[in-house]
């Protein structure tokens, strides 16, 4: 993608919705993992936020994920696993 195309996304509303539904999928699976994953209290308090706020959370990780290898290459036509993926190797950076 071309940085016109890419920024284009990083404000495209649809993509953002689609964002919204990966970071809640990801949010929910953190509220189930076991207390013995690393970093379980700091995930479960990102997932905690999502959940109250999933709006803002979508905002802030939709910049980042569209610079991800797999969106550059399929744009917004990306599959949602690729985007799942790429959403959640986002928010793991982050954490």
């Amino acid at each position: 993608m071309t940085y016109a195309e890419s920024s284009e996304l990083m404000q495209n509303s649809e993509f953002r919705g689609r964002c919204k539904v990966a970071v809640l999928k990801y949010a929910d699976s953190i509220m189930i993992e076991a207390t013995s994953t690393p970093a379980h209290q700091t995930r479960q308090k990102w997932a905690v936020q999502t959940f109250q706020a999933p709006d803002m959370v979508a905002a802030q990780v939709q910049p980042p994920v569209v610079m991800d290898p797999a969106i550059q290459q399929d744009g917004a036509a990306v599959s949602d696993a690729a985007l799942q993926g790429a959403v959640e190797a986002v928010i793991n950076k982050l954490m």
